[in-house]
C-alpha cells in the first residue's frame, strides 16, 4: 500500500516554511512528517503528484502520525470519512503550531525511534535524571553534561556532540551531526535539527536543519527554518509586556492571527540576522532575508536586505558561501525554486 501525502488544502497557511518545502518535510518533534510515516510504515511515502496512482491512499500532509494513530488515519482515508482532531490526532494548521505541538511530537517520535532498541552507553561524566528516558545513538559525544529527562525524553542523534557544561531538560532532540555549545541552557520542548549548532538559552523551539543559533542570547517559542544563522547576542521576545495575546501576520496584507500568550519568531529558510538583533513577539521573517539595523517589523518580506531588496545573484552567492561551511553546495533545484519565488515576490 502506497501513501500519498497531499498538501493541496494545507500548504498556504503554513507559510513561510512551505514556500521552500512540501508540508510533509516540516520537522516537528525529532522527525519530519514524511519521516514519521516512513518509520511507522516501513516504506517510502509519495508527495509528487506525478507518481500518484489509484492504488495510493491519500492522506492530508499536515496530519502528525504516531504508532498508535497511523492505522486509524489510514482507515479514515480509505473510507473517505472526515478525520477529527482529538487528544491523539494532531494536525498543523498554522506555522506556530510547530512549536506548540513539538513536545507531543517529540514524545511520540522518541517511542517510534527507540522502541525495542538499546541506547549507546551514557558516560559516567554526565549527571542524568531518569536515564531510562535518555537515548544516545552511536557516534554521539556527550561528556560532562546535565541531562534531565524527568520532564520528557532526551534523544541524541548519530554523531551529535554535546559540549561540556550543556544543561538539557527534556523533551529534547539533537539531530544527527548537530552541536550543542559549551554551557548551553536548553529547556523542552526543543528540537535541534540535523547539523545545527545551538548555544545560549533556548526554550520550546524548533530548528529544522543546518541552521545556527550558536551564541548567547534567548530563543523561545520559535521556529527557525533551514540554512539560517542568528548572530551572537540575538534574542527574541516571546511574551508581551502586557501579558496579552500574541498575533502573527501570515503576509503583509493579511489579518493577524492569535497564537496564544507565548509566541516568538518564525524564520523562513536561508535567512540570517546580525549580532545583537532583537525580535519582537510574533515576528515572521520570510525566505532569504538579511536582517540588520533596528528591530525589524513584525513581518519581513522575502528577499529583504535590511530595508532594501536582496539582489538575486547575491542571494545565490551568499547561500552558496553558507552551504560551503557545512560541506554542501546549492543545488539546481534550489536555484530554480528561489528564482521562481523571487519573481513573484
Amino acid at each position: 500500500m502506497n501513501i500519498f501525502l497531499d498538501e493541496t488544502t494545507c500548504r498556504q497557511p503554513l507559510f513561510p516554511f512551505t514556500h521552500t518545502r512540501h508540508v510533509a518535510d516540516i520537522r516537528i518533534g525529532i522527525l519530519t512528517i514524511r519521516e514519521k510515516w516512513e518509520k511507522i510504515m516501513g516504506l517510502p511515502v509519495i508527495t509528487d503528484s506525478n507518481l500518484k496512482d489509484e492504488k495510493c491512499v491519500i492522506i492530508k500532509a499536515n496530519i502528525i502520525p504516531t504508532i498508535q494513530t497511523a492505522s486509524q488515519i489510514i482507515q479514515a482515508a480509505l473510507n473517505k470519512t472526515p478525520l477529527l482532531e482529538t487528544d491523539e490526532i494532531k494536525m498543523l494548521h498554522f506555522p506556530w503550531q510547530i512549536f506548540l505541538l513539538n513536545g507531543y511530537a517529540l514524545i511520540q517520535d522518541f517511542e517510534t525511534i527507540t522502541s525495542k532498541r538499546i541506547s549507546a552507553s551514557i558516560s559516567a561524566t554526565n549527571t542524568c535524571l531518569t536515564p531510562e528516558n535518555i537515548f544516545i545513538e552511536e557516534g554521539a559525544q556527550v561528556e560532562h553534561c546535565i541531562l534531565n529527562a524527568t520532564t520528557g525524553p532526551i534523544y541524541i542523534g548519530k554523531n551529535a556532540q554535546l559540549m561540556e557544561g550543556s544543561m538539557i531538560r527534556g523533551p529534547f532532540s539533537a539531530g544527527e551531526g548537530s552541536v550543542i555549545k559549551m554551557g548551553a541552557k536548553i529547556y523542552g520542548a526543543t528540537t535541534i535539527g540535523p547539523y545545527c549548532v545551538a548555544g545560549g538559552e533556548i526554550k520550546n523551539a524548533v530548528l529544522f536543519g543546518y541552521s545556527n543559533k550558536a551564541h548567547d542570547g534567548y530563543l523561545g517559542d520559535s521556529v527557525i527554518g533551514e540554512w539560517c544563522n542568528l548572530g551572537a547576542g540575538t534574542s527574541n521576545s516571546n511574551v508581551k509586556n502586557t501579558g496579552g495575546e500574541v498575533k502573527f501576520y501570515t503576509d503583509t496584507d493579511g489579518v493577524p492571527i492569535v497564537a496564544g500568550n507565548k509566541a516568538g519568531l518564525l524564520m523562513g529558510d536561508y535567512s540570517r540576522c546580525a549580532i545583537n538583533t532583537s525580535f519582537n513577539t510574533g515576528t515572521v521573517i520570510g525566505v532569504c532575508c538579511n536582517i540588520f539595523g533596528e528591530m525589524p517589523g513584525k513581518y519581513v518580506h522575502h528577499f529583504s536586505w535590511g530595508t532594501d531588496r536582496y539582489i538575486f545573484e547575491k542571494v545565490l552567492t551568499d547561500i552558496s558561501n553558507w552551504k560551503k561551511m557545512k560541506g554542501h553546495e546549492i543545488t539546481t533545484e534550489e536555484i530554480n525554486l528561489l528564482e521562481q519565488l523571487y519573481s513573484i515576490n
